[in-house]
């Protein structure tokens, strides 16, 4: 049985083919094209061309190759590069320009605050196509790999023990120069020079280090990172601790679109609900909203500033105990007309006075008889009787605790609708680490790819046709 054939290689056409053919009406590099041909691009460099000097590429063409690799998994200038070579979608796409990578990156490295706008400008869109439903939101943080590597990220304690192995090894050293001295066979197993250079390079490491210590206590900084000065080690889910950046996300839960975005160096996500909150909210232009986190978000002051700024949270409330103790300050309960904590064996804590610790003010109370309670043991070690901490707000935290229990079908969509997001963006995207240093940077690469995230998604939806009615 014949196969079928192509054409030979070295075959001429008469008429030469049309490049505009190879594309597809539903091809997404159209979208991408107008899209980024009805934008404004004043805020990017060389947007007006000069008369006079080297021309340079038009800003749109390298926005549209950027957008294509970042929806394709193609995130390097290398590789961008060797695309423009090859790739007929690219061909048609920016017309068969073919800039080397160093221009291509130059063009992500001067146009940091533009290319982050480009991301509003496409949810605008999506907002016109109403993929937001406003009401509901969901948020969280997820660690994204930072261009550093965990041996150059220094703690204070990484840093003395950095010392003091040192230390050990000069003293071997010395003590290997006083060996040599008293051993006459003439058996060496390094020479007195080549022991008095190892003795110098670590001297010069150690004041290396020294140097690094000092630094650390100049600074309001934990941790000092030497490559990316922006990044920090973090605890991460299965790997133990990497040098990270924490990226935060609000997700609207009527298509999963991404709505907006923060990249900071913090540790944890326990201050971060309430801005990433207000800025969904301001995005969306909606008055009221509802937003739902998990454990890692409950602080009184972030849901207090949420609900403060129209914004109804949702955060499951943590379950530790306090003093280590059977009884911890759950099963105590508070009566607020008379401002009273009882404790299960029936005995009354009553206001003692206030104090005020990290910017909150608490009001403790003390119970009386403990003492003589058989439960004690159980309790509290505190000779005075036990003692519970009541922030001045802590009507707040109630009000949630009861909302979230009574709306605990609402509160589980959380993870169907934000998790799936940054599963996409590391997984599908290939963005589980950053190619660029600095949080103006990496907020920028992480615009690039939550773009094509609701590119894509937008895509699924309504189909390109639609999305490039709404655009030209």
């Amino acid at each position: 049985m014949a196969y079928v054939n192509g054409e030979k290689r070295e075959q001429l056409t008469l008429m030469p083919e049309v490049l505009d053919d190879y594309i597809t009406k539903e091809n997404r590099v159209r979208f991408i094209d107008a899209f980024v041909e009805n934008l404004n691009m004043s805020g990017f460099k060389y947007a007006e061309s000069k008369l006079t000097g080297r021309p340079s590429y038009n800003p749109a063409d390298m926005l549209k190759l950027y957008i294509y690799g970042y929806l394709n998994n193609i995130r390097s200038s290398r590789k961008l590069e060797k695309e423009t070579h090859r790739n007929i979608e690219i061909f048609w796409l920016i017309k068969k320009l073919k800039p080397d990578h160093k221009t291509i990156s130059n063009f992500r490295s001067d146009n940091k605050e533009a290319i982050k706008q480009v991301f509003k400008e496409f949810t605008l869109i999506c907002k016109k196509l109403e993929l937001f439903g406003g009401e509901l939101i969901a948020v969280d943080g997820s660690k994204f790999e930072a261009v550093n590597s965990n041996n150059r990220a220094f703690t204070q304690a990484k840093i003395q023990k950095s010392i003091k192995e040192i230390e050990n090894h000069i003293q071997e050293y010395f003590d290997e120069l006083d060996k040599n001295d008293d051993d006459e066979s003439g058996i060496k197993s390094f020479s007195d020079k080549e022991l008095k250079e190892k003795i110098k390079s670590l001297t010069d490491k150690k004041e290396e280090y020294q140097k690094l210590e000092e630094q650390l206590k100049n600074s309001d900084q934990t941790q000092i990172c030497l490559t990316d000065p922006d990044s920090r080690l973090m605890r991460t889910g299965h790997n133990g601790k990497d040098v990270c950046y924490n990226v935060q996300i609000a997700v609207d839960a009527k298509h999963n679109m991404l709505i907006d975005y923060e990249v900071t160096n913090h540790t944890s996500d326990l201050n971060e609900l309430s801005s990433i909150s207000i800025k969904a909210k301001e995005t969306l232009g909606v008055e009221k909203t509802e937003t739902l986190a998990d454990t890692g978000y409950y602080n009184g002051k972030e849901v207090k500033n949420c609900i403060e700024n129209g914004i109804t949270p949702y955060v499951s409330k943590p379950q530790f105990s306090g003093n280590g103790k059977e009884f911890d300050r759950n099963k105590f309960s508070y009566d607020g007309l008379k401002d009273i904590y009882t404790c299960p064996n029936g005995n009354e804590l009553k206001y003692k006075k206030s104090r005020k610790e990290k910017d909150k003010i608490y009001r403790i109370y003390q119970g009386k008889n403990c003492n003589n309670c058989p439960l004690k043991e159980k309790c509290t070690e505190n000779k005075r009787g036990r003692e519970i901490w009541r922030w001045e707000h802590e009507e707040i935290m109630e009000e949630m605790e009861k909302r979230y229990v009574l709306n605990k079908e609402k509160a589980k969509k959380r993870k169907h609708i934000v998790e799936p997001v940054f599963g996409s963006l590391k997984r599908n995207f290939n963005q589980g680490y950053m190619l660029l240093k600095g949080i103006p940077k990496v907020s920028m690469e992480f615009s690039l790819s939550a773009l094509a995230y609701n590119i894509k998604r937008a895509e699924n939806i309504v189909g390109i046709q639609k999305l490039i009615k709404v655009t030209v």
